[in-house]
């Protein structure tokens, strides 16, 4: 498989970027050069939103990412920064990025270099066909919730459930977190919750939900038969204990403890950014 390099601050991780891995992920297995704080600093003459650990920890959450590096010395961010034992990897940049300097710089170090279209990045895939095991060697772990603005605190979330079995999703629909949150909510359109949530390599499987309510996920259980409903303490309802007792699922509730010393992130205190 060819190396192939993507570089930049991954500052404020949407789905745009997530696209742009996904696309470079085509050539190859994608190592991610993300700037430390001071090369944004740097670079982009701003603080980063958000701290370098977050942004490799949510960098590395994404199933098409295989490697990320921090980029701590600076650089021009028209050339490029690779490992010595690499010959020639092939570096990606979308659009937006392209300019005569990369160019030349990759006509002259032999780097094979490929550029992203914007119309291409614009495009949210559906999600996969549903294939669910009856017969699993792992225990069927169910997760449910809105994943509005996804941040550091969901991936945690992700990451902790997997440990319990196989993480399948289920993303509220648009209407059902209207009818939850009111007027404003989403920000996102559940195509591209859904689709961000498809993307982080602790799941299996994503669904948006067909019910209403805080069960709102109950159709998508019917199908999913899990055998563990995780929750955090935010979304520990009466209903969804009740409904796991009557149905014979285990009630999981985790604390929101952030990954190792990352700071606490919720989704509302995001909504300004």
């Amino acid at each position: 498989m060819e190396k192939v390099v993507v570089s930049g601050s991954f500052d404020n991780l949407k789905i745009a970027d997530i696209r742009f891995l996904e696309e470079a992920a085509r050539f190859g297995n994608v190592q991610v050069y993300v700037w430390s704080d001071g090369i944004v600093n740097q670079i982009e003459q701003r603080a980063p939103l958000f701290p370098g650990e977050g942004r490799v920890y949510l960098l590395q959450g994404i199933r098409y990412v295989n490697q990320v590096y921090t980029v701590n010395r600076l650089f021009d961010r028209d050339t490029l920064e690779f490992k010595d034992e690499w010959n020639a990897p092939f570096w990606v940049v979308d659009e937006a990025s392209d300019n005569a300097l990369k160019r030349r710089y990759s006509a002259s170090h032999g780097v094979n270099y490929h550029v992203i279209q914007a119309t291409r990045l614009q495009h949210i895939p559906n999600l996969p066909e549903v294939v669910i095991d009856q017969h699993p060697v792992s225990k069927k772990v169910i997760v449910t919730g809105c994943y509005d603005w996804f941040h550091s605190g969901h991936l945690r979330f992700f990451e902790e459930a997997s440990a319990l079995g196989d993480l399948y999703v289920v993303v509220g629909s648009d209407q059902n977190v209207r009818l939850l949150k009111g007027d404003g909510h989403p920000l996102f359109s559940q195509a591209v919750r859904s689709y961000i949530v498809q993307a982080i390599r602790f799941v299996k499987q994503a669904f948006i939900s067909s019910g209403s309510g805080w069960m709102d996920a109950e159709p998508e259980i019917a199908r999913i038969k899990p055998d563990i409903y995780v929750v955090n303490e935010d979304g520990d309802k009466p209903e969804k204990q009740r409904f796991c007792e009557t149905h014979g699922i285990d009630y999981v509730v985790l604390k929101r403890a952030p990954k190792m010393s990352l700071p606490r992130r919720e989704s509302k205190r995001l909504r300004g950014f």
